[in-house]
Protein backbone atom coordinates (compact mmCIF):
# COMPACT_ATOMS: atom_id res chain seq x y z
CA UNK A 1 0.00 0.00 0.00
CA UNK A 2 1.33 3.43 -1.07
CA UNK A 3 1.42 6.26 1.19
CA UNK A 4 -0.65 7.84 -0.17
CA UNK A 5 -3.39 5.31 -0.20
CA UNK A 6 -3.03 4.91 3.31
CA UNK A 7 -3.30 8.96 3.67
CA UNK A 8 -6.72 8.27 1.90
CA UNK A 9 -7.69 5.60 4.28
CA UNK A 10 -6.78 7.16 7.25
CA UNK A 11 -8.71 10.71 6.46
CA UNK A 12 -10.91 9.82 3.88
CA UNK A 13 -13.06 13.47 4.05
CA UNK A 14 -9.39 14.78 3.81
CA UNK A 15 -7.56 16.51 7.19
CA UNK A 16 -9.29 19.10 8.95
CA UNK A 17 -8.77 22.54 7.56
CA UNK A 18 -10.15 25.13 10.59
CA UNK A 19 -12.83 27.44 9.97
CA UNK A 20 -11.75 30.68 11.75
CA UNK A 21 -14.81 32.80 12.18
CA UNK A 22 -17.48 30.72 10.76
CA UNK A 23 -20.40 32.08 9.46
CA UNK A 24 -24.35 31.72 11.04
CA UNK A 25 -25.11 29.28 7.95
CA UNK A 26 -21.70 27.35 8.05
CA UNK A 27 -22.11 27.05 11.92
CA UNK A 28 -25.58 25.75 11.46
CA UNK A 29 -24.06 23.41 9.30
CA UNK A 30 -21.77 22.17 11.41
CA UNK A 31 -24.40 21.66 14.38
CA UNK A 32 -26.81 19.72 11.95
CA UNK A 33 -23.76 17.35 11.12
CA UNK A 34 -23.52 17.25 15.27
CA UNK A 35 -26.92 16.34 15.65
CA UNK A 36 -27.25 13.86 12.69
CA UNK A 37 -24.18 11.89 13.51
CA UNK A 38 -25.49 9.13 16.18
CA UNK A 39 -28.28 8.52 14.01
CA UNK A 40 -26.12 8.61 10.59
CA UNK A 41 -23.78 6.19 12.67
CA UNK A 42 -25.99 4.03 13.53
CA UNK A 43 -27.69 3.37 10.51
CA UNK A 44 -24.04 2.34 8.85
CA UNK A 45 -23.53 0.18 11.47
CA UNK A 46 -26.68 -1.51 11.87
CA UNK A 47 -26.26 -4.50 9.72
CA UNK A 48 -22.82 -5.35 10.48
CA UNK A 49 -21.76 -8.12 12.06
CA UNK A 50 -19.82 -9.02 15.29
CA UNK A 51 -16.73 -9.79 13.04
CA UNK A 52 -17.14 -6.76 10.63
CA UNK A 53 -17.37 -4.80 13.33
CA UNK A 54 -14.04 -6.10 14.33
CA UNK A 55 -12.43 -5.25 11.12
CA UNK A 56 -10.10 -2.71 11.22
CA UNK A 57 -10.49 0.25 8.59
CA UNK A 58 -6.80 0.82 7.57
CA UNK A 59 -4.00 -1.20 8.76
CA UNK A 60 -2.93 0.06 11.83
CA UNK A 61 -6.04 1.52 12.24
CA UNK A 62 -8.92 1.11 14.83
CA UNK A 63 -11.68 -1.45 14.38
CA UNK A 64 -14.75 -0.57 13.29
CA UNK A 65 -15.98 -1.14 17.39
CA UNK A 66 -13.58 0.98 18.53
CA UNK A 67 -14.09 3.42 16.48
CA UNK A 68 -17.31 3.86 17.84
CA UNK A 69 -16.03 3.42 21.47
CA UNK A 70 -13.83 6.13 20.51
CA UNK A 71 -16.50 8.41 19.39
CA UNK A 72 -18.48 8.34 22.68
CA UNK A 73 -14.68 8.80 24.42
CA UNK A 74 -14.22 11.96 22.29
CA UNK A 75 -17.87 13.76 22.11
CA UNK A 76 -18.46 13.02 25.64
CA UNK A 77 -14.87 15.55 26.54
CA UNK A 78 -15.52 17.74 23.82
CA UNK A 79 -18.89 18.18 25.42
CA UNK A 80 -17.35 19.20 28.93
CA UNK A 81 -15.00 21.28 27.20
CA UNK A 82 -17.75 23.46 25.94
CA UNK A 83 -19.26 23.13 28.94
CA UNK A 84 -15.91 24.67 30.94
CA UNK A 85 -15.25 27.27 28.58
CA UNK A 86 -19.05 27.91 28.61
CA UNK A 87 -18.30 28.93 32.55
CA UNK A 88 -14.83 29.43 33.38
CA UNK A 89 -12.70 32.42 32.10
CA UNK A 90 -10.24 30.55 29.05
CA UNK A 91 -10.00 26.92 31.23
CA UNK A 92 -7.15 24.66 30.20
CA UNK A 93 -8.79 21.45 29.61
CA UNK A 94 -7.53 18.20 30.51
CA UNK A 95 -6.17 16.42 27.00
CA UNK A 96 -6.42 12.42 27.32
CA UNK A 97 -4.70 9.59 25.23
CA UNK A 98 -6.84 8.41 22.73
CA UNK A 99 -5.47 5.54 21.79
CA UNK A 100 -5.20 3.99 24.94
CA UNK A 101 -8.51 4.62 25.90
CA UNK A 102 -9.72 2.67 23.01
CA UNK A 103 -7.04 -0.52 24.17
CA UNK A 104 -9.22 -0.77 27.78
CA UNK A 105 -11.70 -3.05 27.75
CA UNK A 106 -14.76 -1.10 27.49
CA UNK A 107 -13.47 -0.80 23.81
CA UNK A 108 -14.08 -4.25 23.18
CA UNK A 109 -18.00 -4.06 24.24
CA UNK A 110 -21.45 -4.39 22.36
CA UNK A 111 -21.51 -1.08 20.17
CA UNK A 112 -24.99 -0.78 21.62
CA UNK A 113 -23.99 0.94 24.92
CA UNK A 114 -21.67 3.48 22.70
CA UNK A 115 -24.22 4.27 20.59
CA UNK A 116 -26.56 4.89 23.44
CA UNK A 117 -24.29 7.56 24.91
CA UNK A 118 -23.79 9.25 21.46
CA UNK A 119 -28.03 9.43 20.89
CA UNK A 120 -28.37 11.23 24.15
CA UNK A 121 -25.10 13.25 24.64
CA UNK A 122 -25.69 14.65 21.05
CA UNK A 123 -29.45 15.38 21.96
CA UNK A 124 -27.91 17.90 24.98
CA UNK A 125 -24.92 18.95 22.95
CA UNK A 126 -26.93 20.36 20.25
CA UNK A 127 -29.59 22.05 22.66
CA UNK A 128 -26.57 23.75 24.06
CA UNK A 129 -24.87 24.86 20.58
CA UNK A 130 -28.56 25.93 19.33
CA UNK A 131 -28.29 28.13 22.10
CA UNK A 132 -24.98 29.63 22.20
CA UNK A 133 -25.03 33.81 21.63
CA UNK A 134 -22.39 35.60 19.55
CA UNK A 135 -20.79 36.33 22.78
CA UNK A 136 -20.85 32.63 23.95
CA UNK A 137 -19.38 31.59 20.64
CA UNK A 138 -16.67 33.60 20.82
CA UNK A 139 -15.27 32.02 24.57
CA UNK A 140 -12.47 29.90 24.53
CA UNK A 141 -10.56 27.26 26.21
CA UNK A 142 -6.76 26.18 26.04
CA UNK A 143 -5.64 22.80 25.71
CA UNK A 144 -1.60 22.72 27.10
CA UNK A 145 -0.50 20.82 23.89
CA UNK A 146 -1.73 24.05 21.50
CA UNK A 147 -0.25 27.83 22.07
CA UNK A 148 -3.34 29.70 20.80
CA UNK A 149 -7.23 28.97 22.41
CA UNK A 150 -9.27 27.09 20.83
CA UNK A 151 -12.56 29.48 20.43
CA UNK A 152 -16.03 27.59 20.67
CA UNK A 153 -17.00 28.42 17.40
CA UNK A 154 -13.97 27.22 15.69
CA UNK A 155 -14.39 24.31 17.76
CA UNK A 156 -18.11 23.21 16.27
CA UNK A 157 -16.68 22.95 13.20
CA UNK A 158 -13.64 20.63 14.43
CA UNK A 159 -16.17 18.47 16.01
CA UNK A 160 -18.42 18.35 12.34
CA UNK A 161 -15.31 17.25 11.02
CA UNK A 162 -14.62 15.00 13.77
CA UNK A 163 -18.06 13.30 13.27
CA UNK A 164 -18.08 12.99 9.42
CA UNK A 165 -14.23 11.50 9.02
CA UNK A 166 -15.35 8.55 11.24
CA UNK A 167 -18.70 8.13 10.01
CA UNK A 168 -16.52 7.90 6.59
CA UNK A 169 -14.14 5.44 8.41
CA UNK A 170 -17.17 3.34 8.63
CA UNK A 171 -18.92 3.78 5.13
CA UNK A 172 -15.56 3.71 3.52
CA UNK A 173 -14.73 0.16 4.95
CA UNK A 174 -17.93 -1.19 4.24
CA UNK A 175 -18.01 0.66 0.37
CA UNK A 176 -14.50 -1.21 -0.43
CA UNK A 177 -15.80 -4.72 1.64
CA UNK A 178 -18.94 -4.52 -0.74
CA UNK A 179 -20.75 -5.24 2.86
CA UNK A 180 -24.42 -4.46 3.16
CA UNK A 181 -25.23 -0.89 5.00
CA UNK A 182 -28.72 0.56 4.92
CA UNK A 183 -26.70 4.11 4.89
CA UNK A 184 -24.73 3.06 1.79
Amino acid sequence: MTDSELHTLKYPIGEYVKIVAPTKDQLALFISDIHLFPQRLHEAVESLSQSQLDTRYRPDGWTIRQVIHHCADSHMNSFIRFKLALTEDNPTIKPYFEDRWAELIDGKMAIEFSLHILDGLHTRWTALLDSLTDTELARTFMHPQHPTPFKIDEYIGMYSWHCNHHLAHVTELVKRSNWQSSMI
